[in-house]
């Protein structure tokens, strides 16, 4: 089984290095060839063309940002010509209706489609203990199993085309809301002198309490947001796309609407590329 990884960012990366670990022949792809470059001394091979990756591939893996991206690379005159009798594992993060569409697309072109978005970030990945929501046939999600397997201990079999895209959204809307609720919390107990310790002891005991609030609380109180695996840019991204899709599917987006403009103003302040949880900083710049 030969696989191709289209896009290298930092998921991406990670997940081309834990392929490599567990025995499968790989070979990557970026648009930016300085993103691939450590992956071709660590010994995994690098193409310069998504063409050619993809040329000796029995299944393509997504790792690329939107839609549009996706569409760009696959659809481009030089590599559309490849995908006629591959299958491809679409990783990254996209509307269900974006989802049904490229099926229907890459299904004209001879291709075979399942949509695999994943919870975690760098350090799941490398561990292959990230959460697949998959959507698609059950039988081509039984043959991208051994590829799963190797990134998941339990890949879960959503639903249909489009269902495994809904969960995944769901999931990264719960980032950008509890990362909001806990940054306003811990702002209105700092500035009032409550000590942190206190209030952490407190919450963990209740029913409130995510494991989220500690993974992320050294960031807040350092105010350092450097050596991100998720970073704000792309929870803005996320959070838009929600909105996109709520307002389609008849459910309020104005909660969503107020996250953004405080996720906007993050942006703005310099933190688009450093950790989601720099949000906090945005949080207080009022």
């Amino acid at each position: 089984m030969r696989l191709a990884l289209l896009g290298t960012g930092l998921l991406g990366a990670a997940i081309a290095r834990r392929l490599k670990e567990t025995g499968h022949d790989i070979c990557v792809w970026n648009r930016d060839p300085s993103r691939s470059a450590p992956l071709a001394g660590e010994g995994i091979p690098v193409d310069g063309s998504a063409a050619g990756a993809m040329a000796g591939a029995d299944f393509i893996l997504l790792a690329l940002s939107d839609l549009a991206a996706i569409e760009a690379v696959l659809f481009s005159a030089e590599a559309q010509w490849a995908l006629p009798g591959k299958t491809l594992i679409q990783m990254g993060t996209i509307a269900p209706r974006e989802s049904r569409a490229l099926a229907a697309r890459l299904e004209a072109a001879g291709a075979r489609y399942l949509e695999a978005p994943v919870l975690g970030s760098v350090p799941e990945a490398l561990r292959g203990s990230l959460i697949i929501m998959a959507g698609g046939s059950s039988e081509v999600f039984r043959d991208c199993l051994p590829v799963l397997l190797s990134l998941g201990t339990d890949p879960r079999h959503i639903g249909t085309l489009g269902q495994g895209a809904a969960l995944k959204l769901a999931m990264n809307q719960l980032i950008a809301s509890l990362t909001t609720g806990f940054a306003l919390s811990l702002s209105l107990v700092r500035t009032e002198g409550v000590a942190v310790e206190q209030f952490m002891e407190l919450l963990r005991k209740s029913a409130l309490y995510a494991p989220t609030f500690d993974k992320k609380l050294d960031k807040y109180l350092a105010h350092s947001y450097g050596n991100p695996n998720f970073p704000l840019k792309h929870l803005i991204k996320d959070t838009a796309l929600f909105a996109q899709v709520a307002e389609t599917s008849g459910i309020d987006r104005r909660l969503l609407d107020s996250m953004l403009a405080i996720f906007e103003d993050g942006r703005a302040a310099g933190f688009a590329d450093q950790d989601y949880s720099a949000l906090y900083e945005a949080v207080n710049l009022g």
